[in-house]
C-alpha cells in the first residue's frame, strides 16, 4: 500500500509531511509556493490520516518504512524533505535510516527527544463527536469546544471532518488506532541514529517544543544542522508565521 499524496509542480522532489492530526492539505498554500520555485512538490498523508489507508501498526518505524516505499514508487531520489512535529520525527528517523534518498533535511518545531503524552484533550474531543446526532461543521465545533477552548487548533482539527455520503459526517483520522498508539508521538529518535548531511531545524519564538538542551541534543544527532526561531510563532510556526516560515525554507533549500 503506497501513501496517498498531492503532488504540485516540476522539478527536485521536495516531500512535506504533516504533523499528528493533519494532512497533506494543511501544506498546500506552502506547497504551491514551493512548486512555484522549481520543485516537484509531494504533500503526503502519513498512514491513518488524511486519505492515505488505515493500519493498526503505528509507529515512527512503520512511518519511515512508508515513505521509503513512496520514494521507490514514485522513483524519487535526493530529495528536500520537511516535516513538521510529527512528520518531523518521521523525516529525522528516515532520513538517518536512508540517507541516500535525502539531500536535506528540514524540521519545524520537534527535537528527537521523547514527549509525554500530551494529547488527552484533544484525542477526547474527537471521540465526543457522534455523527449519529451531528449534522454540520459548525455542531462538531460547539461539541469540540469543551475539551480545546483554542479556536486555531479547533479550526485545524476539524479540518479532519467530511461528508462519507450525503448528510453522513466522518473523520479522516482513523481515530481508534491514534489513540491506542498515542504513546508512539513522543517516543526518541534511538540516540545511535545520525545524520550527517545538511539539516535545518526550525522552532517558533512561543513554542517550548525546542528548548536549549534540546538544540544541544540535535546538533549531537544532526552534525551539520542549523537551527533557526520562527519570530511570532507557536508550534504551528509554518500556520502562524508562514512569511518568515517561508524565507527561511527557501535561504535553505536553494
Amino acid at each position: 500500500m503506497t501513501l496517498h499524496s498531492n503532488i504540485l509542480g516540476e522539478g527536485k522532489p521536495f516531500v512535506i509531511l504533516h504533523g499528528f492530526l493533519g494532512m497533506s492539505d494543511n501544506w498546500k498554500t506552502l506547497g504551491r509556493q514551493f512548486s512555484e520555485l522549481g520543485f516537484q512538490v509531494h504533500l503526503v498523508d502519513q498512514r491513518n490520516h488524511g486519505r492515505s489507508f488505515w493500519n493498526d501498526d503505528f509507529s515512527y518505524e512503520v512511518l519511515a518504512e512508508d515513505l521509503k516505499v513512496y520514494c521507490e514508487t514514485h522513483g524519487l531520489e535526493d530529495i528536500v524533505l520537511l516535516g513538521h512535529s510529527m512528520g518531523g520525527k518521521t523525516a529525522m528517523l528516515f532520513s538517518c535510516l536512508y540517507p541516500e534518498f535525502v539531500s536535506k533535511l528540514l524540521v519545524a518545531d520537534i527535537s528527537p527527544r521523547f514527549y509525554p503524552v500530551h494529547h488527552q484533550s484533544i484525542l477526547e474531543g474527537l471521540s465526543a463527536l457522534d455523527f449519529s446526532e451531528i449534522k454540520s461543521r459548525g455542531e462538531a465545533d460547539k461539541v469540540l469546544g469543551n475539551y480545546v477552548t483554542d479556536f486555531g487548533t479547533r479550526q485545524f482539527l476539524l479540518k479532519n471532518l467530511y461528508w462519507v455520503e450525503k448528510g453522513q459526517l466522518g473523520l479522516r483520522v482513523n481515530l481508534e488506532v491514534l489513540k491506542n498508539e498515542v504513546s508512539e508521538i513522543g517516543e526518541s529518535l534511538p540516540v545511535h541514529l545520525n545524520f550527517e548531511k545538511k539539516a535545518l531545524f526550525l522552532k517558533g519564538d512561543r513554542s517550548e517544543y525546542i528548548g536549549y538542551e534540546d538544540e544541544r541534543l540535535i546538533l549531537n544527532q544532526f552534525t551539520q544542522a542549523e537551527i533557526a526561531t520562527i519570530a511570532n510563532s507557536g508550534h504551528w510556526l509554518h500556520a502562524e508565521n508562514p512569511k518568515d516560515f517561508y524565507k527561511a525554507v527557501v535561504d535553505f533549500v536553494s
